[in-house]
């Protein structure tokens, strides 16, 4: 990690991160939209940036000289990891080179049956300069990776696992999170179901780092349901 690296990451203590992510499916899907989007995100008081993609990416950088956590979702047949999955991705993003690339730390197998602790100890090997977020959905999970390693820990898989299926980050004041930070070393990033100023700002408070927010800001039909559905259920 050089200075300028070193700088930005620095910034992002006690700030926010924006998700700019739009997938094949859905209305904003663009690598022109999700640079716009960051550059919105940016205007309003983001001090970094989520992107999906090296060619998202590498629009955003036109957009806009914010530190970036990389990642490439990819969805492998027989295989429930689907972040930054293998050395694929890692090397894609590679090549427009994030300040932070994330991947799934989660128990489950990667492609191959390949174990995360063999695959962090190969993508490390590689890129022994680059820094790594730990995508994790349970707390023990949140330890292994630190364990290994990884320069951050985050909460972003929370509620999306087996494992973790009857979990929300929210619940109980952040408890999970409360827990993570407590038994690891490394920088934790809050991420999930981040929906208010309020939640923001307390998840700083119980000492994240700093924190990703997404759906509430960058996926518009999301946004929009939430209002709907308040008029169907009257």
């Amino acid at each position: 990690m050089n200075n300028m690296t070193a700088k930005k990451i620095e910034a992002l203590q006690g700030k926010l991160i924006v998700s700019c992510q739009a997938l094949p499916h859905e209305p904003l899907h663009s690598s022109f939209i999700m640079g716009r989007m960051a550059a919105a995100a940016r205007e309003g008081g983001a001090r970094g940036i989520r992107a999906n993609t090296r060619e998202d990416i590498a629009e955003i950088r036109q957009n806009v000289d914010l530190p970036i956590i990389g990642i490439v979702k990819r969805d492998y047949p027989g295989c429930r990891v689907y972040i930054t999955p293998t050395m694929w991705e890692i090397d894609e993003l590679m090549e427009v080179r994030p300040e932070i690339i994330a991947m799934d730390a989660t128990i489950d197998a990667r492609p191959q049956g390949k174990t995360l602790e063999e695959f962090f100890r190969e993508v490390k090997a590689r890129y022994p300069r680059q820094l790594f977020m730990a995508d994790c959905s349970t707390a023990d999970e949140a330890v292994m990776a630190d364990a290994l390693g990884f320069d951050f820990i985050g909460t972003t898989l929370v509620g999306y696992t087996e494992q973790s299926k009857n979990d929300r980050i929210e619940a109980d004041d952040f408890a999970i999170l409360r827990e993570i930070v407590s038994r690891v070393k490394h920088r934790v990033i809050a991420e999930g179901n981040i929906d208010t100023p309020q939640k923001l700002k307390r998840v700083i408070e119980l000492g994240a780092y700093c924190a990703v927010v997404g759906s509430i800001i960058t996926r518009p039909q999301v946004i929009t349901k939430r209002f709907a559905e308040v008029l169907e259920t009257e």
